[in-house]
């Protein structure tokens, strides 16, 4: 009877194994497609300005206007998916980056404003939830693995935004065909999503909000929650602001690059974290710490933005400088890790929230900024020179290294410790 029993019990194990890792891998497949919709309009601005009527800076504003929307909805993603479950947030979520794509298409700037803030809202359930399912249905010591083969997929995406759009666009197809398309896809997702993704008993509905400002309260005044997230921004900033919105700008104008070499050139960076967040998630696994993994790789990353903007062009063999650098920024993603280790475990989803909330709020703000910059030192010329780019990412420099400060004030949460 107790050998029956046992069996029935291991059966009902694997399957919700199977399940979750199902569950998984649509959500994560969900989060390549949101995060290819928020690299693809570096490879049509000028697209973007002639359908729209405005400045290469009016249209990095209306692309901003993303993280409007995936910063502050990482708090609402994070509270909700503790309280609610993936389950009955992510197909709505896909949905909204949908119509967001299908707005984004009009060719109308205040429509396509709406649209890019609804594809950043939307979007940002998606990295929640995949991080809940991972974190909630598989092993502690697996955390850093799975969140850093979340970001792979996302990173993924964002590489195909560039590789794959950047073609396409060179090629004649219309930017509204490939927004359309988009659009439809993501609707798509939605249904997907709401069909295959199974119930989770364990959410935490009711309460009113009471438990949700309570996990905030625990969350936010945990001194390495806030940690966390400056390092996670100062480390991300380089390829949501430099890379994903000037990058091909910058290697055509300052460097004289033909639009498909700067593509794939630019495309590179975000090629680098599909191999940088698993391979340093494992590291940081294998060895049990986060501290060294995180440090290490921002100092490579100091380096290798150091070399782009002042180096030698020609000195490193093509595309290997993007990759390292891509390779080396996928640690901002072990705070993910970091955070959810140095909070209650009930509050995991509100966590990653919170995490997210203050790395995007970085690319949310910082973006016109530097869009801003690099208009008035270019005297708004329609051509920038390589000292206008220099001037204009040289603060991305001191910000990695503050990520580098702020990392040895980060207690260490890796397995090796938990374990003495």
């Amino acid at each position: 009877m107790a050998q029956a029993v046992a069996q029935v019990s291991g059966s009902q194990t694997r399957s919700g194994v199977r399940l979750a890792v199902v569950a998984w891998i649509l959500t994560a497949i969900y989060y390549f497609y949101q995060y290819a919709l928020r690299s693809a309009p570096a490879v049509m601005m000028p697209e973007l300005s002639n359908a729209f009527g405005l400045s290469p800076l009016g249209v990095a504003s209306i692309v901003g206007l993303f993280y409007y929307g995936y910063s502050p909805f990482s708090l609402v993603a994070g509270a909700a998916m503790d309280r609610i479950g993936p389950r009955r947030l992510l197909p709505g979520a896909a949905a909204v980056v949908g119509i967001g794509a299908l707005l984004f298409a009009t060719g109308n700037s205040q429509l396509a404003s709406v649209g890019r803030f609804l594809q950043g809202a939307g979007g940002v359930f998606a990295l929640v939830g995949a991080i809940y399912i991972a974190t909630k249905n598989f092993a502690p010591s697996k955390a850093a693995t799975l969140i850093g083969a979340t970001q792979m997929f996302g990173m993924a995406g964002g590489s195909a935004g560039q590789f794959a759009v950047g073609p396409l666009i060179g090629s004649g197809v219309a930017w509204s065909q490939f927004w359309i398309a988009m659009g439809v896809f993501g609707l798509l997702i939605g249904v997907t999503l709401f069909f295959l993704i199974p119930s989770e008993s364990s959410s935490q509905p009711g309460g009113g909000l009471k438990p949700v400002v309570q996990a905030f309260a625990t969350v936010f005044k945990n001194p390495q929650s806030i940690l966390c997230g400056l390092i996670s921004g100062l480390m991300f900033i380089p390829t949501t602001i430099f890379d994903m919105i000037w990058g091909v700008r910058f290697l055509q104008e300052a460097h004289g690059m033909d639009y498909g070499p700067a593509v794939l050139r630019s495309a590179t960076v975000p090629f680098g974290w599909i191999i940088g967040c698993p391979l340093l998630g494992l590291l940081s696994d294998r060895i049990g710490r986060r501290k060294p993994v995180i440090a290490g790789a921002a100092i490579v990353l100091l380096a290798c933005l150091a070399w782009i903007l002042y180096g030698v062009p020609g000195f490193f063999p093509p595309y290997t400088l993007g990759l390292v650098t891509g390779i080396a920024s996928g640690a901002a993603m072990l705070p993910y890790t970091v955070i959810k280790e140095a909070n209650p475990p009930q509050f995991g989803g509100t966590a990653t929230g919170v995490v997210n909330f203050l790395n995007f709020t970085f690319s949310a703000l910082l973006g016109p900024v530097f869009g801003w910059i690099l208009q008035n030192v270019s005297g708004g010329a329609p051509r920038m020179e390589l000292q206008h780019f220099q001037t204009t990412f040289s603060p991305l420099l001191f910000g990695v290294a503050l990520a580098i400060l702020l990392t040895l004030f980060l207690k260490e949460t890796g397995p090796a410790v938990r374990e003495k």
